[in-house]
């Protein structure tokens, strides 16, 4: 308009306005939807399954695609119909489940399995050290795979949590087992568990005072037997009988007195582990064939190699052994004996692990935020990353802190 000051300014028309303001900029989302595969176990007589029902009904609620093998869950009392009703897709040809973006079952895969598998993926499993090859680690070494492992898992307090439910499980399940088979009167001594009055009460010897010793010694003495109870922790065998609460005898690891109490013992408890590779053997042949005609073995470190030199690898179908006389229960996956149980405990412990990989966008930001999770890898892409299983079957290995910082 002809004559308008060329200065005019416009002032804002509150004391707000004045007030400086946040950039507005674009926050990435980093959550991703991933696409679960939950295969048929089919090694060992595993009974188990990896996710239970709700467990997938959560994953599916997040927006997560979960693919079921044909009566996964069969087994567990966890039929098809009720993985499909919690928005589940149940698949027929075991090859459309191992194409999922992450693989989540309890026993290690089998090469077959492994041949299925598009590479690039990610699995959880347990391990089972004792029944691998070389062959197994190179095999999915070549399909670029990232495998954790349930053992070696833990969480901010260093626990493994995974370990420790399934340990539980085995400590109890143990005792039942020694007891079933301590009073057959074909393979043991035709004994009743624990005693009665007037009669010597049934001797158990455990090795190990972890998780697995703790819930084995609980079942053991609530059904009235004597117990001794061995490990090279003076820390360990002093919190086992804090957690009890009462004075159980307890003995560090000695090749003489360990000896002594095995001649005694009715039942003996294999649950030494340890953090990476094998366990240690602390009973030696001879040792085994001190013990008596009809006496119980039962190794709950047969997955690590077992702790009994007379130790061999057995399945539920056929459990048992019998070498010096003396009856052997190498059966790994022990929990898998209860597994409509041991399936909800493992879920409950996958499920946020799963939900967080999902969150954070992928399995790498995960491994570097969080040092647990981190912990149970045992191959990165590929590479293994688990110094032991590198050394024992000459892989060659990585630190798994720099790849990560290499896959940036």
């Amino acid at each position: 308009m002809e004559g308008q000051n060329k200065d005019f300014k416009v002032f804002p028309s509150s004391a707000t306005e004045l007030m400086t303001r946040e950039e507005q900029l674009e926050v990435p989302n980093k959550a991703c939807r991933l696409t679960i595969g939950l295969p048929k176990e089919t090694v060992w007589l595993e009974n188990r399954v990896a996710l239970s029902p709700e467990a997938v009904r959560t994953l599916v609620n997040d927006g997560h695609k979960v693919i079921v093998e044909n009566d996964a869950g069969k087994v567990s009392h966890f039929n098809n119909q009720l993985y499909s009703d919690v928005g589940a897709e149940i698949a027929y040809e075991p090859s459309i489940v191992y194409q999922a973006d992450i693989v989540v079952k309890v026993a290690p895969p089998t090469s077959t399995e492994i041949s299925m598998m598009r590479g690039k993926q990610v699995l959880f499993s347990s391990l089972n050290l004792g029944g691998l090859t070389e062959f197994h680690f190179k095999q999915l070494s070549s399909k670029r795979i990232t495998a954790l492992a349930f053992e070696y898992i833990n969480d901010r307090e260093g626990n493994f949590p995974i370990v420790r439910a399934m340990s539980e499980i085995a400590g109890t399940t143990s005792i039942l087992i020694a007891a079933d088979y301590l009073c057959n009167p074909e393979l043991g001594r035709g004994v009743m568990f624990g005693g009665l009055s007037g009669i010597t009460p049934t001797e158990v010897v455990i090795l190990g005072a972890g998780t697995v010793g703790e819930f084995a010694c609980r079942a053991a003495i609530g059904m009235g037997a004597f117990v001794r109870v061995f490990d090279n922790s003076v820390y360990r065998l002093r919190r086992l009988q804090n957690n009890l609460g009462m004075r159980v005898y307890t003995s560090v690891i000695q090749p003489g007195m360990l000896k002594d109490a095995l001649v005694m013992a009715d039942v003996a408890i294999g649950a030494i582990r340890s953090k990476a590779g094998f366990s240690p053997i602390c009973v030696s042949e001879e040792m085994v064939m001190s013990m008596k005609q009809g006496s119980v073995i039962i190794d709950v470190s047969i997955d690590q190699g077992g702790c009994f030199a007379t130790s061999m690898l057995t399945d539920h179908k056929n459990p048992v052994f019998v070498k010096h006389g003396v009856v052997h229960y190498c059966v790994p996956n022990i929990a898998s004996k209860v597994p409509h149980t041991a399936s909800l405990a493992l879920s409950n412990l996958l499920v946020p692990i799963i939900q967080r990989v999902g969150d954070e966008g992928g399995i790498t930001n995960i491994l570097r935020m969080d040092h647990g999770i981190r912990n149970g890898v045992y191959l990165y892409n590929g590479i293994s990353t688990n110094r032991y299983i590198s050394d024992h079957f000459k892989l060659p290995h990585k630190d798994i802190e720099l790849l990560l910082a290499a896959f940036r």
